[in-house]
Formats: structure tokens, C-alpha cells, sequence
């Protein structure tokens, strides 16, 4: 037994021996953004140095990469295929949109907390969740009523805590303030329900702390090779996961069932939220509506409470950006529009806020497999099986995207004047140059209702106090991601009253 014992010890040493050598006498790179792969273990060394910084040293990469399009090689032998190019993207979100999903892989790290909701399905199951959304979203009542939702958040909650911290001078972590105000607006928009989450206490809600923990825990498996094996022993995080999960479901369960009877016995009632109007149109399996509606909670709190957290911080580093904002505000409260019509035609916010998310976007980075081979606009070849990532973050930083001066904030490349009135007119780019909000048949559904949310936030916030980051100046926020952007450690600020 000794012997075998140690002939097992040897042979794992021989093993590993070459992998030590190459740790000691590794050669220094030539430059820090052209990582290089070693036999065996691929990029094992780069990507363990960046590991807290990844979607930073995917930009540098692709920055320096001629079709900005490179190959990681990861030491359990796969690889993975990133791109900032308009052209591969196109291709892999419309041109060949079926030989790219998101995959086996995918759906099993997210399903315990999504379930089959439509951002965790392919093919079929997308289709019809698909179809059954899109319907829904295109109706003026769902319009009206998510601008009577957040107009409502904003004016008896968000603006009256702003109000508080302004007077008693207090740091909020306005990260946690609008992940909150988002929190409660999707719940209500999503499942008709008011979680009460952004009150002046800032309370500990059991079902938004759930909800957290399994957007949290579910992002880490992505990251994690164990998570399996804890799932088996219900230990750890994965425990955790279980609680949190069987927290959400339970409660959506009970707010589905709670509907379906108020839907019932009130035959009359407005179908207003997503989930009346998908029970009303006889889509009535309690897990299909809860999956779908989960998967819509996520979307809608967390990205654009990320893109606003980063909005305000770029703001708070350009102030002639800033005072643009502020007149297109005052310009457009001395005109009776309505609602949709008054933040449609708010074009240099609008731009300011595509501008904010070019350079910080909600979701950095989004990853499919491919169904077979395939080979790139760029030339690139694609073998089945293969993990390919387009890369937004990394895009709103390359030089023949932007130009030279990508890394300045600039709303106005958005813009262009109009000769006779001198008026602004927006610009728009393309989904592939600009896949924030994805492109091709999974375009967003929710870009024009986080569009209305996010400008009116910006207008009631702005119009009445100044955010002030509470950091050493010229010190930039961490940013890292779960499944969507995040600053690290939260966003510290002061609230000044504006004097207009």
C-alpha cells in the first residue's frame, strides 16, 4: 500500500512539475494587455492576476487586438472566443442567432433561482415567452401605467429621503437607494405588489434580501468549480441559495395564486401589471407566469439601477454635461406634455445617459455556445461546443468604435444640431456597435420603459438637489459585476439641495 502510495505521489508530481517551473521562470510579457498561453494550462497565470478585474483586462486585450477578437485558453482545456467586433456580434445576435445560445451550462447555473424564464431559455420555450411578452409591452396601458408607478416612487419616496439626507447632511449609499427604488417599481409593475423596500428606515424586507442573495449566489456559481458539489451536501452558499430561492418562489407562488382569485371573482378588474395581463390572456401554470415574472424582476431592478448609479457618478465628474441637463430639465417642466411625450424629447439626457452606459454598461459582458461549427466575419473559426463572449464594456472603449477620444464623457457625440432651429437631434447607433441592449431577435423588450424610468429619475432628482460623491477626488469606483454592474463597496454621497 506504501508503495502505491507513494508511486501515485510521483506520478501527481510529475504532473505538476512542468506547471511549477513555468511559475518560477515564467518570462515577463512584453506588454500586460497581450496575455500569453503556456501548454496545459492556457491563460491560467493572466486570467488568475485579473481575476477582480476582468472585464478592464478584456478591454486592454481587444484594444490591442487587430480585429478586436481573442481566444482565452483555460486550464481545464476549453476556450473561449471575445469579441468587440460590430460585424462578429451581428453575426452571432442576428445573422446566425440560432447557432448561438446561451447553453446547457448557462441554464443549469441559473436554474434554480430562474427557472424557464424567458433570459434562461432557448430555443422553443424563448420563442413562445418571447411572443407572449412582446405583446404585452407594446400596449400604451402598460406604458401608462409604469409612468404612474414610478412618478408615484419618486415623488413619496425617493425625492423626500433625498429631501432628508440634504437637510441632516447625511452619506447614503445611493447604490442601495436605487437598487431599492427600482426594487419596489418592477415588483409593482412586474406582480402589482409594493415590497415597501425604499422607506426612510430602509428596511431589511425578507423577500427583496432573498431575491438578492439569489441574484448574488447565482452569479458566483459562474465563478466557482464546487458549486455542484455544495448544491449535493446543502452546505455553504449553495445552503443559502436553497433559502433564498424557496423565499422567492414561495411568495411569488402566493402572489400568483392571490391574483388568479382576484382576477376570478373581480371579472372587471384592469388587467395592469405583467402578471394579470399574462393570467388574463389564459396563460394561467402558477411556475410558467412566476419563472417569466422573476426573469422580468431582474432585468428591471438591476439594470437600470446600475446604469443610474454609474450615470450619477460620470455626472459628478463632468459639469457642463451636468448644466446641459439641468436647462433641458427646466426647458421641458415649463411645458404641459404629457409624461411620455416630455421625456421623449428630453434628447441631451437621453444622450447623456447612452454615453454614461457606453462606457459602464449594466451588463458587460454576455456569453453563448456555439450549436456547431462556424467561422466569423473576421475570419475567426468556431468549433461546436465553444464559449463565445461579445463584450460590451470593451467595445465602448475601442478606438475604431469611438475614436481616439473614447475615454472622454461626451453626451454630444450622440447629437448633432439641427441648422434652422439649432435645436439637438439625437443619433443613434446600431445594435452591434452598441449592444447594450443586446440586438437581433433578443433586442430588449424593456428599453423604452428603462428609458422613461431612468430620465425620470434623472429629472426629479437633478431638478431638485446636486449628488456629490463622497470620495477621494480624482479615485474612480470600482466597477465588477454579478450578472449585472455593480460599484464595489457601494456609491457614498451627499445630497445638496439645487438652488435653480
Amino acid at each position: 500500500m506504501l508503495t502505491f502510495i507513494l508511486q501515485l505521489f510521483f506520478s501527481f508530481f510529475l504532473l505538476l512539475f512542468p506547471l511549477i517551473i513555468l511559475s518560477i521562470f515564467r518570462s515577463p510579457k512584453t506588454s500586460p494587455n497581450l496575455p500569453k498561453s503556456y501548454p496545459i494550462i492556457g491563460h491560467y497565470f493572466d486570467l488568475k492576476a485579473n481575476w477582480n478585474r476582468r472585464a478592464q483586462w478584456i478591454s486592454s486585450i481587444l484594444q490591442n487586438s487587430p480585429s478586436a477578437t481573442f481566444t482565452l485558453f483555460h486550464p481545464t482545456g476549453g476556450r473561449r472566443i471575445v469579441t468587440g467586433n460590430p460585424a462578429n456580434v451581428q453575426h452571432i445576435l442576428k445573422t446566425r442567432f440560432h447557432n448561438y445560445q446561451k447553453g446547457n451550462d448557462f441554464r443549469t447555473i441559473l436554474s434554480d433561482f430562474l427557472g424557464n424564464g424567458i433570459f434562461n431559455a432557448d430555443g422553443d420555450t424563448w420563442k413562445f415567452q418571447r411572443q407572449i411578452a412582446s405583446h404585452e409591452f407594446n400596449t400604451k396601458s402598460l406604458r401608462k401605467f409604469i409612468e404612474t408607478v414610478v412618478d408615484t416612487e419618486l415623488s413619496r419616496r425617493l425625492i423626500p429621503i433625498l429631501s432628508s439626507a440634504a437637510k441632516t447632511r447625511e452619506i447614503i449609499d445611493f447604490q442601495d437607494v436605487l437598487q431599492r427604488f427600482m426594487f419596489d417599481n418592477i415588483c409593482q409593475i412586474a406582480f402589482g405588489y409594493d415590497p415597501q423596500y425604499l422607506l426612510p428606515s430602509l428596511p431589511e424586507e425578507k423577500f427583496a434580501r432573498a431575491f438578492e442573495d439569489g441574484v448574488r449566489i447565482s452569479s458566483e456559481r459562474f465563478n466557482s468549480l464546487l458549486w455542484k458539489i455544495r448544491r449535493f451536501f446543502n452546505v455553504g452558499s449553495e445552503r443559502k441559495l436553497r433559502e433564498a430561492v424557496a423565499e422567492v418562489r414561495d411568495f411569488a407562488v402566493k402572489l400568483v395564486k392571490e391574483k388568479k382569485g382576484e382576477l376570478k371573482t373581480e371579472k372587471s378588474i384592469e388587467s395592469v401589471d405583467l402578471l394579470s395581463r399574462f393570467l388574463s390572456s389564459g396563460h394561467s401554470d402558477e411556475k410558467f407566469v412566476t419563472d417569466i415574472v422573476i426573469s422580468f424582476i431582474i432585468a428591471g431592478r438591476d439594470t437600470t439601477s446600475a446604469a443610474l448609479t454609474w450615470f450619477f457618478w460620470v455626472l459628478s465628474e463632468n459639469p457642463d454635461a451636468e448644466t446641459e441637463i439641468i436647462n433641458e430639465i427646466t426647458e421641458k417642466s415649463e411645458t404641459e406634455t404629457p409624461v411620455f411625450e416630455e421625456v421623449r424629447s428630453m434628447v441631451y439626457t437621453h444622450a447623456a445617459l447612452c454615453e454614461s452606459m457606453r462606457l459602464y454598461p449594466p451588463v458587460p459582458a454576455d456569453t453563448k455556445f456555439a450549436e456547431d461549427d462556424d467561422v466569423w466575419p473576421d475570419g475567426t473559426a468556431v468549433k461546436k461546443g465553444t464559449a463565445v463572449t461579445y463584450h460590451p464594456f470593451a467595445m465602448g472603449r475601442l478606438a475604431m468604435l469611438w475614436g481616439s477620444d473614447w475615454a472622454e464623457y461626451k453626451p454630444e457625440r450622440w447629437l448633432r444640431r439641427d441648422g434652422d432651429s439649432g435645436k439637438w437631434s439625437f443619433v443613434g447607433r446600431d445594435a452591434y456597435t452598441y449592444p447594450v441592449f443586446q440586438g437581433g431577435p433578443r433586442i430588449c423588450l424593456g428599453k423604452e420603459m428603462a428609458f422613461l424610468q431612468m430620465k425620470r429619475v434623472v429629472a426629479g432628482v437633478l431638478s431638485k438637489f446636486k449628488v456629490v460623491p463622497v470620495m477621494e477626488p480624482g479615485v474612480e469606483p470600482e466597477f465588477y459585476s454579478y450578472l449585472t454592474a455593480k460599484m464595489r463597496g457601494g456609491f457614498p454621497v451627499r445630497i445638496e439641495e439645487r438652488v435653480m
